[in-house]
């Protein structure tokens, strides 16, 4: 094994062994949302500096507007997260549910998209195909039969058509913090993470299909 994969390995059973933590205690959960986003937009902030480098009067609004919206949405999750129902049971659930189907769609993809190779998905992330945005939606699916019973208030279809919509979100997610390091010219968004980047690069997709998977099974 070499030591890149070696890295991989560890900082996956850590970045496992605190979403099992999280699942399983509040304030866990509640700490580590708060860091990650903090970490992230700090993170996506660096990107936006990199991209607009130059100290002209019009980069420097960019920045500037970037950096406020940017802000601005991540501290709307926090609180999206954080103020409603934190000793809600259900709510918790739909937390660690969105947060899986945006990982197993990025399983999915890696997976499904290394075994059936096939017709690029986009220009702008080379690595992706259109058959590993299909097994995206399809590991998603894998979730169900194991939430199911705590989806109960809903029909299957909708479950389906939520966690579809949850995936697909998610790969939008992916895709634009993909455009974005493009853009910066780096490969990952900082080194915080030995053998898988940054905070931003394992969390793109959640932090667009977290808001929208609270939003959809709470109303």
């Amino acid at each position: 094994m070499n030591k890149e994969l070696q890295k991989r390995l560890i900082t996956s059973i850590f970045l496992l062994s605190l979403l099992i933590l999280m699942s399983l205690y509040t304030f866990v959960l509640i700490i580590s949302l708060v860091v990650i986003a903090i970490i992230a937009w700090i993170e996506f902030y660096s990107l936006i500096h990199k991209i607009f480098i130059n100290n002209n009067f019009m980069n420097k609004i960019f920045r500037f507007f970037f950096k406020a919206i940017s802000l601005f949405y991540m501290s709307l999750l926090v609180y999206l997260i954080m103020i409603p129902k934190i000793n809600d049971k259900f709510f918790e659930i739909i937390i660690i549910y969105s947060i899986l189907i945006s990982i197993m769609s990025d399983v999915g993809g890696m997976v499904i998209g290394r075994i059936f190779k096939g017709k690029k998905l986009t220009k702008i992330s080379p690595n992706k195909t259109i058959s590993g945005s299909i097994g995206s939606f399809i590991f998603s699916l894998f979730l169900i039969p194991l939430f199911i019973k705590h989806l109960d208030n809903y029909d299957l279809v909708v479950i389906i058509l939520f966690t579809l919509l949850i995936s697909l979100t998610s790969q939008i997610g992916d895709l634009l913090i993909s455009l974005l390091k493009r853009k910066a010219k780096v490969k990952d968004t900082s080194d915080l993470l030995p053998g898988h980047g940054g905070i931003l690069d394992r969390i793109d997709g959640i932090i667009f299909a977290l808001p929208l998977g609270i939003l959809i099974f709470s109303i």
